[in-house]
């Protein structure tokens, strides 16, 4: 089996739905930064395929629509994988298996959103779904993600109705949240991931930190659900727009190309299901498998990042693992930075990087639970 590289990754700034990138589409965005890799690598070699994870853009194979537009030539092939939050992660995981079974040397992998031009759809009204949606007209914009459930709202309730089952409280949440502003304002203020972050027509900063985020503030936020629910729009991520893309390279490869010098090896995947009405679980869980197949322990990793969709992600992995939580999203997570869905995979594997280059780490593990209990998790070894 040939052994798999992660040479470096790029991405966009991470910006807010409706803000400064609401007139780009999720290929244009994808396209800048493919461009910004193969300037990087140097326009002669050229990728034996582009993977790219999209959740919410407008159908169709995407990704051949992004290669095009970022005027890779026509005979690179390109295909779009669809996990939802975990499909940037998942084309990660294709990447490395297409070089781990020799199909191929390099794969420019990750995923690219705008949830800002999500496109309104509409079911056949031939299909029971028609007069079940909300409107009653057929109309709709979050897909179905398991049988009886049609609520646009079914990622928020299913947060909320893991919550209500672990009794997280407040306290709790408000922790994660404020932990995560601080960590990802200190990154940003070093500028510690200003060489992964590829402007994108002047704009060159991240816009979801709050730099001054305190308890007061998340004491007056309003509940997203009402009643009972802890929910806020503290503890669950904003909608962002973004892309995000590493380059995965095969030994092969590397003996050819000596110039070159990865930043890490891919140990192993895991993709696993789980409970499709508390989808939040699923970074854990599929973390938790990952782990047991490679005879190993979170002990035994030095950085652990896990997508931060929502703050309840994080208790868990606290009541877990209370040892390790200096281990865990150590320069902020998607509470403060943002989650454009088809990107976070590619982003978190870039933090993960970064964050093993600052500790002088070995092992790092990332994670990323999807819309309808699926989940995503990598193993890298740093070199």
């Amino acid at each position: 089996m040939e052994r798999g590289y992660v040479l470096w990754g790029l991405r966009t700034p991470i910006v807010t739905k409706n803000n400064k990138f609401k007139y780009i589409p999720a290929e244009k965005l994808g396209a800048f930064v493919v461009q910004g890799i193969m300037n990087k690598i140097g326009r002669g070699l050229l990728p034996d395929g582009v993977i790219a994870g999209n959740a919410v853009g407008t159908g169709g194979n995407i990704a051949r629509l992004m290669c095009l537009t970022a005027g890779l030539p026509e005979e690179v092939p390109a295909f779009t994988v669809d996990m939802q939050c975990a499909s940037g992660a998942a084309a990660i995981a294709m990447g490395y298996a297409q070089i781990a079974s020799g199909n191929g040397d390099m794969y420019i992998c990750g995923g690219m959103e705008s949830s800002s031009l999500q496109p309104m759809r509409i079911y056949n009204e031939n299909d029971e779904r028609f007069a079940k949606v909300s409107g009653g007209d057929g109309r709709y914009m979050t897909a179905q993600f398991s049988p009886g459930e049609l609520a646009e709202n079914a990622m928020l309730l299913g947060a909320d109705k893991t919550m209500a089952t672990e009794k997280v409280t407040k306290e709790e949440l408000d922790f994660w949240t404020l932990r995560s502003h601080r960590l990802a304002a200190e990154c940003a203020n070093k500028g510690l991931l200003k060489d992964q972050i590829i402007p994108v027509e002047g704009i060159s900063k991240d816009d979801g930190i709050r730099y001054k985020m305190s308890q007061r503030l998340l004491d007056r936020l309003p509940k997203l659900l009402g009643g009972d629910s802890l929910l806020t729009a503290g503890n669950a991520c904003l909608i962002n727009d973004g892309a995000a893309f590493v380059v995965l390279v095969s030994e092969s490869w590397l003996k050819e190309h000596p110039e070159f010098t990865p930043k890490a090896e891919i140990i192993g995947t895991c993709t696993a299901g789980g409970s499709p009405v508390e989808s939040p679980r699923g970074a854990m869980l599929t973390a938790d498998k990952l782990l047991a197949r490679q005879r190993l322990s979170y002990e035994d990793v030095d950085a652990i990042e896990f997508n931060e969709a929502f703050a309840v992600i994080d208790v868990l992995f606290q009541r877990q693992h209370p040892a390790l939580i200096d281990r865990y999203n150590m320069l902020g997570g998607a509470l403060a930075y943002g989650h454009p869905y088809g990107a976070s995979g590619g982003i978190i594997m870039i933090h993960l990087l970064k964050a093993l280059e600052i500790v002088g780490g070995d092992l790092g593990l990332m994670s990323v639970a999807g819309a309808g209990g699926m989940g995503q998790s990598i193993l890298v070894r740093r070199l």
